[in-house]
């Protein structure tokens, strides 16, 4: 057939574009099935693909739904034909016609039986050639799918993400309102309390010189709500943290956010454990066994360097102080005498994979993160005796019981750290992540666990002070009281996070309602009673007219919603998210502004040299 003679101009035909009078959309694309042969119906979507085969014309038609093939062949109409045939990639169709079976049925879809033979077809609006293929596959770098963010959208992963996230709000909100909880919403407009990550201001017209703060969680609001008697509260709560951004970390995030009155803290971790098991069931239909396993801040410190541990597979952290602390290894040795750690990860059969190329490319990345060095014992499948730098330094006796300890056998690798505590646990962390993640032994699923008696606070070596590690409001254990004016390291709190897969997914604790209690707590994070009042007053004052014992916990829900899609990075799930230095490339957030709103404001602008 001959091309239709449309006036072309850049290599675009240029037509006339169709309204939808008289057509209603009847069904979704990705909907249709084989039950639908012979009926009429109109779907509307965007061009995925055109197929000119001469005398036959196919177009992939694509919504949020999928994917469904509009046929044009000798018994089309010659005017709907020749508009088929002028489409190009991402035009907005609506087409009527009648389904039919598929002469080759394509089982990569879930339409792929069945066709719609057009009738009428309205090109509803046209597009230039787009900037990258709209094709989950796609191998353009993210900083251009992120400047067309709204052409990124249209690939089906992060349609489906999203439609994700949708229904992982609405399951929530079905839980927690069968649970009793009232959705309260709390304001985004707060004083600012600046407690850990830096606060985002917004300046006020009406104040001159007087700042409001964007919320990093609803926190006082809550815990305010469970003085007013609400009792259970929850709410799916935007928050802001001015700070640098991770791969789970965005500056503005999701939160499910709640709290209890009248509960203990195996209350609401009861609670959360039926919330995560409706969440996956009825979402995923996946069932997570309940209880949740549990393991002290301790625990997994000692056993895994992080107090968010992937238990999905073992390699747990290895003490070596007992065996190694006489011994000739003047790293060793000397680390143990003046109080430091000695541990060691074994990577069963990881000869193979961690060659001394790789061992060395994990030395440097320890090296990057706070260690010293790293030091190893190779043992090669095809070799009699294994490969250890530091062998000479030790007795037979002393390796030998090395070895056993480790369980270092024929193809397996050790690696050892020797330092301070804290930098020989998170050394050791996050090289057995990497370790794993180089073996390929991180199997899938999903593995729940509560992390609970976190430590109150925090040594800060470079200022010789006691840092808190939970925010003013969380309840010591009871039994560590008696330690809070004398022994800060002794005192843990009735804390705790839910961790998935490695990642932490939510934080929590008991909160305090003691007045004098609170007063104390302020005394031992080192705020005088005038900063406590400045900060934390109203909430303060509040608990004289009665407060009922109260906790609960925040979720994120980006982070939530990232594992259950299989996401490497929350950014996959948020619609318009910001990059590493907090901006998006799509509108170009944050921008300037003109000089008028600055005045309105009161405020100047000094530009400093970078």
């Amino acid at each position: 057939m001959a091309s239709p003679n449309y006036p072309v101009e850049r290599g675009i035909f240029i037509m006339k574009l169709d309204t939808m009078q008289g057509l209603k959309r009847t069904d979704y694309c990705g909907t249709l099935t084989a039950e639908k042969i012979g009926e009429e119906v109109t779907v509307c979507g965007w061009t995925a693909r055109q197929r000119d085969l001469g005398q036959l014309i196919f177009i992939d038609l694509r919504d949020r739904t999928g994917i469904v093939q509009l046929a044009f062949d000798d018994k089309t109409d010659r005017d709907v034909f020749s508009k088929a045939f002028a489409v190009r990639s991402e035009y907005v169709l609506m087409a009527r016609g009648i389904v039919r079976r598929r002469s080759s049925v394509n089982t990569d879809i879930p339409t792929g039986e069945i066709e719609i033979e057009v009738l009428e077809l309205k090109v509803l609006g046209s597009a230039e050639t787009t900037p990258f293929e709209i094709l989950d596959d796609t191998q353009v770098k993210e900083e251009l799918r992120l400047k067309y963010r709204y052409l990124d959208l249209r690939r089906p992963t992060l349609q489906n993400n999203l439609m994700m996230r949708h229904k992982v709000t609405k399951v929530t909100r079905d839980f927690f309102d069968s649970e009793g909880f009232l959705e309260i919403e709390t304001p985004t407009l707060i004083k600012s309390t600046p407690e850990g990550a830096r606060d985002y201001l917004v300046p006020s017209r009406i104040h001159k010189g007087s700042f409001y703060a964007l919320p990093q969680s609803p926190q006082m609001y809550k815990q305010l709500l469970m003085l007013s008697g609400y009792d259970r509260y929850m709410q799916i709560a935007r928050c802001y943290r001015d700070e640098d951004l991770r791969a789970d970390r965005q500056p503005e995030f999701t939160q499910i956010d709640l709290e209890m009155s009248f509960v203990e803290m195996e209350d609401i971790l009861s609670l959360g454990e039926r919330y995560i098991n409706y969440l996956f069931k009825n979402v995923l239909n996946v069932d997570i066994p309940t209880p949740i396993r549990r393991m002290t801040y301790t625990e997994a410190m000692e056993n895994y360097g992080s107090d968010k541990p992937d238990v999905r597979f073992d390699m747990k952290l290895i003490d070596l102080a007992d065996i190694v602390e006489n011994c000739g290894f003047s790293v060793f040795a000397d680390t143990v005498k003046n109080g430091g750690y000695v541990r060691g990860i074994t990577a069963k059969g990881g000869a193979k994979v961690l060659t001394r190329k790789e061992i060395d490319k994990l030395t440097e990345a320890a090296k990057g993160i706070g260690a010293k060095g790293l030091a190893f014992i190779r043992w090669a499948d095809d070799a009699e005796e294994p490969t250890c730098g530091f062998r000479k330094f030790l007795s037979d006796d002393e390796f030998a019981a090395l070895m056993e300890r480790m369980g270092v056998e024929k193809g397996d690798v050790a690696l050892f750290i020797a330092d301070k505590k804290a930098t020989t646990l998170s050394v050791l962390g996050a090289l057995r992540l990497q370790v794993a993640e180089k073996l390929d032994i991180i199997p899938e699923g999903y593995e729940f666990l509560w992390i609970t008696e976190f430590p109150f606070f925090e040594y800060n070596e470079e200022t010789g002070n006691w840092d808190a590690m939970h925010h003013p409001f969380t309840s010591p254990l009871d039994e560590c009281l008696q330690y809070l004016d004398t022994d800060p390291a002794k005192v843990f709190a009735k804390a705790y996070d839910l961790v998935l897969n490695g990642v932490e997914l939510s934080s929590g604790s008991i909160r305090i309602n003691d007045p004098e209690l609170q007063k104390k707590m302020f005394a031992a994070l080192g705020l005088s009673d005038e900063e406590a009042n400045e900060k934390f007053g109203f909430l303060v004052d509040a608990y004289r007219y009665g407060a009922p014992p109260h906790g609960g916990f925040g979720i994120g829900l980006d982070r939530l919603v990232m594992l259950m899609c299989g996401s490497e990075s929350i950014r996959d799930v948020i619609a318009f998210p910001k990059v590493a230095n907090a901006s998006e490339l799509m509108s170009g957030a944050p921008g300037n502004v003109d000089d008028v709103q600055l005045a309105d404001l009161s405020i100047a602008v000094t530009k400093t040299e970078e």
